[in-house]
């Protein structure tokens, strides 16, 4: 029997980015495509020990149910972690989530209506992208520009379309690489204050700055308005599927609601573990460790991309993160792919990344996964797919 499957899913396409990786995968290729995290990078023997001690020290506790908010522990060590950055915010306003992706599915679940307006950052994050579609919202998007947000843009979405929120990645965004300015950021806190608007502030990667000066967090200039997601996937390693959400009052108490509907708590071993590893291990001189690597990475990239590309290619240039974003100049982004991965490589064409009307001469680039030989040859071969369009 063919199941009659419901509107909602009907409507959200399979991850464009997932169906790239799948391409990107022979061994010939050297890939720029997926999001990932340097594995050389995971502190694998510090969780290993950390393992055997949670597992050792109090196994029954360790493989039992957990609390559905997140192990208490856990939450406190990342409330005190934002106190120490001067945000106000308790061990009960953080609820732990199955990674960061799961706390926009939540968001998504208590928030959203169908037809519900929802104004997002263009390009911007696929996994919100979807993770929202599955709600049936009307996006709004909103161009950024090299210093954030266009501002007029997105007063003009703001007081115009009415949007339940505004979803935004102010650290290194994905897939641009641009980081808000300050003078951005409080221009965003200000019409978040002036019209209401909840600002869901994602920030996976805000602690891998390698360059430039820290920026304050959009819940720092708009706290009565502002829902913050994080997640360890970035900082420790991807698999923990350890991420978190921070909200307060009557919306904690809805978000927690909708978690205990889906899968009741995040893994208590994972946490557990987690938790062990925080607290045996200098996680800041392990994120130092990041910094340097991925900031040696993306400058190799920046010098290939001055050496190899074509005139009239334009990219931005990143602070942190692990992202980079491409302009063309007009030449299709899906016909340079054709070529590129004939001749050995792979990276993200940018339509995806538009929930309007969409650049077809973009392309994101990943420089965390690959060393500064691999990233050179592989922008070299790039460069010359672009100049095979070209001829």
């Amino acid at each position: 029997m063919k199941p009659t499957f419901a509107d909602r899913i009907n409507d959200v396409p399979r991850s464009f980015l997932r169906e790239i990786l799948k391409v990107a995968v022979r061994d010939d290729v050297i890939s720029f495509a997926g999001g990932l995290p340097n594995r050389a990078l995971f502190p694998a023997a510090a969780i290993r020990a950390a393992a055997d001690a949670v597992l050792t020290s109090d196994a029954g506790a360790v493989l039992q149910y957990g609390s559905s908010e997140g192990y208490a522990p856990l939450r406190e060590w990342i409330a005190a972690r934002y106190r120490a950055r001067g945000l106000d915010v308790a061990a009960d306003d953080v609820l732990v989530t199955t990674g960061s992706q799961q706390g926009l599915d939540l968001i998504g679940k208590v928030l959203l209506n169908e037809r519900d307006v929802v104004a997002i950052e263009e390009p911007g994050y696929l996994g919100a992208i979807q993770a929202f579609s599955i709600y049936r919202p009307r996006f709004a998007g909103v161009p950024l520009t090299q210093g954030g947000v266009d501002i007029d843009r997105l007063a003009h979405v703001l007081r115009t379309d009415r949007p339940r929120l505004f979803y935004t990645v102010p650290n290194f965004q994905n897939p641009s690489g641009v980081t808000y300015s300050a003078s951005r950021r409080e221009a965003v806190a200000r019409l978040a204050r002036d019209t209401g608007t909840l600002l869901v502030e994602d920030d996976p990667y805000g602690e891998l700055r390698f360059a430039g000066e820290a920026q304050p967090s959009m819940a720092s200039l708009a706290p009565a308005h502002t829902v913050m997601l994080g997640s360890f996937s970035k900082i420790v390693a991807p698999s923990f599927r350890v991420g978190w959400l921070v909200a307060h009052g009557e919306l904690m108490e809805r978000l927690v609601i909708a978690r205990q509907a889906a899968d009741l708590h995040t893994s208590e071993i994972t946490q557990r573990i987690l938790y062990r590893y925080l607290g045996d291990n200098d996680i800041d001189e392990h994120i130092r460790h990041i910094r340097d690597c991925y900031g040696g990475q993306c400058r190799a990239m920046l010098d290939a991309l001055a050496r190899e590309f074509p005139a009239g290619c334009r990219h931005t240039e990143p602070e942190g993160g692990m992202f980079l974003w491409i302009d063309l100049g007009g030449r299709s982004s899906m016909a340079v792919f054709d070529h590129a991965i004939a001749n050995g490589v792979a990276f993200v064409p940018g339509h995806p990344f538009y929930t309007g009307e969409p650049r077809t001469d973009t392309l994101r680039l990943n420089f965390s996964c690959s060393g500064a030989d691999a990233i050179g040859e592989g922008i070299r071969r790039l460069g010359e797919s672009i100049r095979a369009i070209d001829a």
